[in-house]
């Protein structure tokens, strides 16, 4: 990667603390729903916010280390990445994130559909007739392994139910 004067971008340092504080704010949401379930001890023993309450801790405590860490030696002014190059990351992961947020809705052969034609045609693209034959032939071969052949059940939607599967 260049790291010309032109280059512009977040740095390696506001990446590094927003990667922290991101996992602290996990640990504190692990840290509040384990208080609510109760840290002591039961009857039969643990309660059930007892060992995530303590792997909650952990990560809090390790997340304020990386931020002692980045705070005295962090790379300052480092380019982590050019808006360009985060552009193409992001224009994987938020098809990708739809994707698994439409999956308890529609089901995975749908979303599947989706989340193909909208790759071969926006990025790849394809032609129309490759696009159809390739986000339907994936699916139906992916039903036919898994829910025929191996006999393991996928998440499905109203079309699948609709079709009596």
């Amino acid at each position: 990667m260049e790291n010309s004067q032109d280059a512009s971008g977040p740095t390696q340092r506001a990446v590094e603390i927003g990667v922290a504080a991101s996992v602290a704010l996990f640990a504190l949401i692990i840290i509040a729903g384990s208080l609510q379930a109760g840290i002591g001890w039961g009857a039969e023993g643990p309660k059930a916010g007892f060992f995530p309450f303590y792997v909650g801790v952990l990560i809090l405590v390790s997340s304020a280390v990386n931020l002692l860490h980045i705070g005295r030696d962090g790379a300052a002014g480092e380019l982590f990445a050019e808006w360009r190059q985060l552009a193409k990351v992001m224009a994987m992961l938020v098809p990708t994130a739809i994707y698994v947020a439409l999956i308890p809705w529609i089901g995975i052969y749908v979303a599947s559909v989706l989340l193909i034609a909208a790759f071969m045609r926006g990025l790849g693209r394809y032609g129309w007739s490759m696009v159809a034959a390739v986000a339907l032939g994936v699916p139906v071969a992916t039903f036919l392994v898994f829910e025929r052949w191996f006999l393991l059940p996928l998440p499905k939607g109203p079309i699948e139910a609709y079709l009596g599967f």
